[in-house]
């Protein structure tokens, strides 16, 4: 190691050469840019074009309406996606520190975005490692790595294990990397990369590379747009050809191809679909899920895979002593006499150098665990001390694997306890205590030892020994008395087990990925019921022997994946998409942060996640509890189903319009709806009963029943079509019905003969055609509430949907009741909108007529169940 360091001028021709040791900035979008990205959205075109034709029939009012509807969309959209951003901001701040640097000869504290490669740094328990570097000198350096590897407990380092850069960044125990943290001993290291090069800083351009994928919601309206705009070309071109064929006025075709225009488009269903999901991320946030991506709150709906990070996520990230030896047995300590209880507990607890303060913890976890189990067989280390206080020690050390404290004993001058690797400590042990009788260590003892450690280590604990000598005033590590072992885990958490087998049966599968070793990850998975077998395992140095397309065929025989780097963890998810899947990732480190951005949704832990993690997430549990993710899935798959029953009941309801019009046109008749009447159905009377279909609570039904839909399956898929077809051309034929029927009823009571050309001049009889636009119009207008009734579980009879549950919808069919009469029936707007007041013996036909589509709603429920 240079004695002097480098020379200031040397560390300035440095910096000019790699630069300061930040991360790279990346310019932020504006919020005027977000909000033209949201205007040029796909689904926008639907409303575009409505703006576009209002305009083309002078409506302006209606024309502004929608245009609003556009402008609220995009500003709704653009605040989610700002409040998106902040990934990489969060990654700049970590490396906003101090360093401790030789420079100059000199020992100083500069600031750490002025390190370059060839300072020497010095690193002392409690501090961040500023950059990355080649350790020089270690002397008990301990530091946790679990922020960017996953590994749950601090990794000894050793400068004299020289790696190369083809060990993994895990096992590299000669480096120390940015953003990690010192938690025992200290050390010397030569910086070797700074800024966007070190760990950090690759996984700072992964996170930037990784570019956001449209939603499989977003993917079909995109492809409704482009559908509904190439049938809004059709219906005009051909309604105009058969226009001129019949001989019809230009002007009069021209304005009927564009009304119908009007009625292939759903206005209001681009709006809904964004408050639905709104109104789902309200939801979801009582749930303790901050969803900051709006798509994100339907894609949940379609995941088919749950990749989790192991460490804080599926564990409680907290080691903890699950099982003790003792009197050559394992054994619970309420068990023990009072006497050997307390020698074992002032073992671990005396043996110790971490704190508890509060509900702040000091020092190496694994030690923190052991206060712990003191402290739950009510032994605090501050009661302990208080009676056996420290009069010397000899500290751990990597060579030797122990640790000694010597301390003022009661019956003797001192007591010495000894902690650390089983095998060393039965080494130097000559005696053994068992109940309480200090005797002989024997082979048989020496056995028993061995295999309860090997069972030990077959459950992945992590295993140490406790020895005791009496009466040194110096530490001494021979002719010890053996007194039992503990072993320890980052346990699972025990909620996480009734939630994967919901997944399970839900169709989804939950794969555990972790920078920790093989079979500590495969004892959790095991308890957890991720995996069955070892060959269920993959490491991390596996993967990199396999390409793409052989990672990809084998993905989905894999559970569990251990030792893993970051760029593992995308290629993983990017494996299972590439096979059809929806991935949902979830984590908490620095480690995660590429593989949240990539999975279609990016689930980050809110308390012990990093603000990187965080920022590349979709959704950030706020009680970090693997069983939000279950609970976060339901809704989604619940908002994806009644997303898809407004979108059917939209695109049903303006087909029938289309038909209606169409078959009118057809034969030769006047439409038997005019433009206004259609805005008038698909901004008022249809929108609450598309939005209380958005807002259903399913009662009827377990979402988590039924298999994941598949990426590509449209909102159409498993009877949409039939659903679509069967009601537009129902109720198509109920509106027709009742335009003709004020002309039949003319044309038989003159006594005329019965055809079309008799019904063409009934309509010329003044009267005739406004009565039967004004019934065509309201039993339109209430055979599409009744049918949004059934639309709320079209396999439930209605006798057994639970109608108090939705009182939206409720409200929904009273008003649209109530205003379709007000319309009718108020001079003003009735005269307004070219109707004609009715009877009531009119409306209570209209009302009866109007329930047929429920009629046809028990048939079909009938007929699915002979099926």
């Amino acid at each position: 190691m240079e004695k002097r360091g480098l020379t200031s001028s040397e560390a300035k021709e440095r910096l000019k050469e790699y630069g300061y040791n930040k991360l790279k900035e990346e310019k932020e979008k504006s919020f005027a840019q977000l909000l033209l990205g949201q205007v040029l959205n796909p689904m926008t075109g639907i409303l575009a074009a409505a703006v576009v034709l209002s305009v083309i029939l002078k409506d302006y009012s209606e024309a502004a309406i929608i245009f609003f509807v556009i402008c609220a969309n995009a500003v709704i959209g653009a605040v989610q996606e700002k409040k998106a951003q902040g990934a990489l901001e969060a990654l700049k701040k970590l490396s906003v520190l101090k360093a401790t640097v030789l420079r100059d000869g000199v020992v100083k504290n500069i600031d750490a975005e002025e390190l370059v490669p060839g300072d020497i740094v010095y690193l002392a328990e409690g501090q961040e490692v500023p950059a990355d570097m080649r350790l020089l000198e270690t002397h008990n350096l301990k530091i946790n790595e679990t922020t960017l590897t996953g590994e749950s407990v601090p990794v000894e380092k050793d400068a004299a294990k020289v790696s190369d850069d083809k060990t993994a960044v895990a096992d590299r125990l000669d480096r120390a990397y940015m953003s990690t943290s010192v938690t025992y001993g200290r050390g010397v290291g030569e910086v070797t990369e700074t800024g966007m090069h070190t760990q950090m800083g690759k996984i700072a351009e992964m996170v930037s590379n990784e570019k956001e994928k449209p939603s499989p919601l977003q993917k079909a309206m995109a492809d409704l747009s482009k559908w509904l705009g190439l049938a809004c070309v059709a219906i005009c071109a051909i309604i105009f050809v058969i226009g001129l064929i019949q001989k019809q006025p230009v002007a009069d075709m021209l304005l009927t191809a564009v009304s119908l225009a009007v009625a292939a488009i759903p206005e209001g269903i681009v709006t809904i679909v964004t408050i639905v999901m709104a109104l789902g991320v309200t939801r979801m946030a009582k749930l303790n899920a901050i969803v900051k991506n709006l798509p994100a709150v339907e894609t949940l709906g379609s995941v088919t895979y749950v990749c989790s990070d192991k460490t804080g996520t599926l564990t409680q990230n907290k080691m903890t002593v699950v099982k003790a030896y003792c009197n050559s047995h394992f054994t619970d300590l309420s068990d023990l006499s009072e006497r050997d209880r307390n020698r074992f507990l002032k073992g671990f607890v005396l043996c110790n150098d971490a704190a508890l303060d509060g509900n702040n913890e000091v020092g190496d976890p694994t030690e923190i665990a052991l206060l712990y189990f003191g402290v739950e067989h009510n032994l605090s280390q501050e009661e302990a001390l208080s009676v056996h206080n420290r009069v010397n020690e000899w500290s751990f050390d990597s060579d030797r694997k122990l640790m000694t404290t010597i301390h003022k004993a009661e019956r003797h001058k001192t007591i010495s306890f000894t902690k650390g690797s089983t095998d060393v400590i039965l080494s130097k042990c000559d005696r053994i205590i068992e109940n309480g009788v200090i005797r002989e260590i024997t082979e048989d003892d020496k056995k028993k030892i061995n295999d309860a450690m090997t069972q030990m280590s077959d459950d992945a604990l992590r295993v140490l020994s406790l020895a005791v000598r009496y009466d040194d005033v110096v530490p001494t590590e021979e002719n010890m008395i053996y007194v039992g072992m503990v072993g320890m885990i980052d346990p699972e958490r025990k909620e996480c087990i009734e939630s994967i087998r919901v997944f399970h049966e839900a169709g989804v599968r939950t794969l555990m990925i972790t920078g920790d070793h093989k079979n500590t990850a495969f004892a959790i998975a095991k308890k957890l019921g991720i995996a069955e077998n070892i060959d269920q395992c993959i490491m991390g140095p596996e993967i990199d022997a396999m390409d793409d397309e052989t990672l990809t065929e084998r993905i989905s025989d894999l559970r569990v994946f251990a030792r893993v780097a970051p760029e593992h963890k995308v290629r993983i998810v990017k494996a299972l998409q590439a096979t059809g899947n929806v991935v949902s990732m979830t984590g908490d480190g620095t480690n995660d942060a590429p593989s949240l951005r990539a999975a279609d949704v990016g689930v980050a832990m809110g308390i012990t996640g990093t603000d990187v993690a965080k920022g590349a997430a979709d959704i950030v549990l706020q009680d970090d509890k693997f069983t939000t993710i279950e609970r976060a899935i339901r809704e989604g798959r619940n908002i994806y189903a009644n997303i898809r029953k407004s979108i059917i009941f939209a695109i049903s309801s303006n087909l029938s319009e289309i038909v209606a019009i169409s078959a009118a046109i057809f034969m030769g008749l006047s439409a038997p709806l005019r433009a206004m009447h259609l805005l008038w159905v698909n901004l008022l009377t249809d929108s609450l009963p598309c939005f209380a279909l958005g807002v259903d609570p399913n009662s009827s039904k377990d979402v988590m029943k039924d298999k994941p839909r598949k990426s590509s399956e449209g909102v159409f898929a498993n009877g949409g079509i039939t659903i679509m077809a069967v009601f537009s051309i129902l109720i198509a034929l109920l509106t027709l019905g009742g335009f003709l029927f004020p002309a039949i009823r003319q044309v038989t009571g003159s006594g005329s003969g019965f055809s079309l050309k008799a019904l063409r001049e009934a309509y010329q009889v003044p009267g005739v055609l406004m009565l039967g636009q004004t019934y065509a119009f309201c039993i339109l207008s209430l055979s599409e509430l009744t049918y949004a009734a059934g639309m709320r579980d079209i396999n439930t009879s209605i006798f057994k949907i639970n109608w108090l549950d939705n009182k939206l919808m409720l409200g929904a069919m009273a008003f649209g009741l109530l205003v379709q009469i007000a319309v009718t029936e108020i001079p003003f707007f009735a005269k307004a909108f070219s109707l004609v007041s009715l009877s009531s013996t009119e409306w209570l036909c209209m009302i009866a007529v109007s329930l047929i589509p429920l009629l046809m709603h028990e048939i079909m429920v009938l007929v699915r169940r002979k099926r």
